[in-house]
């Protein structure tokens, strides 16, 4: 076991893992958080996701101390992540990926729903107006095992609307 500091959703943590411990497991066990979840554990499905310095990982096949110095943002801390892009000093309570997804009643089951979130939110901070293909082409990799995928294509659109200030 090796101490290494992680930057988790704006907080340092130190953590004790093994040189290859999954960040999952540093995540869901030793912090405590519940947004990225085991799915397949070979980074398939996307359920593990997480944002490093704002690019989308897979947590389950990521060791830990490999991303030591890069800022981890989970779906707990994505509303604050959304705000400090924005520069604002406020962070909603959602980030509006979030309650577009409520609002399009994207989840059903809600196991694929973190890795959509944070998918969606890394593909809408590149690219604010995507267009169907590319929510398609973006989101390729992420399996909801419901199928709900036109609601999760409509609700980053609707959320996508909402970020450029228009009505949804």
């Amino acid at each position: 076991m090796t101490q290494i500091t992680l930057e988790v959703d704006g907080r340092r943590h130190a953590v004790d893992a093994a040189p290859d411990e999954p960040l999952l497991y540093v995540l869901a066990g030793q912090l405590g958080l519940k947004g990225p979840r085991f799915g397949c554990g070979l980074a398939q499905c996307g359920s593990c996701s997480v944002l490093a310095d704002g690019v989308e990982i897979r947590s389950c096949v990521t060791p830990a101390a490999a991303v030591q110095g890069k800022k981890i943002t989970t779906l707990e801390g994505l509303p604050a992540w959304y705000a400090a892009r924005r520069r604002s000093a406020d962070a909603a309570a959602l980030h509006p990926v979030q309650e577009a997804m409520i609002d399009e009643q994207a989840a059903q089951c809600g196991y694929c729903y973190n890795g959509m979130i944070i998918k969606a939110a890394e593909l809408l901070d590149r690219t604010p107006r995507p267009t169907e293909a590319e929510i398609k082409t973006a989101m390729n990799g992420h399996i909801c095992r419901c199928g709900t995928y036109p609601r999760i294509v409509k609700a980053i659109q609707r959320a996508a609307a909402a970020m450029a200030g228009e009505p949804a």
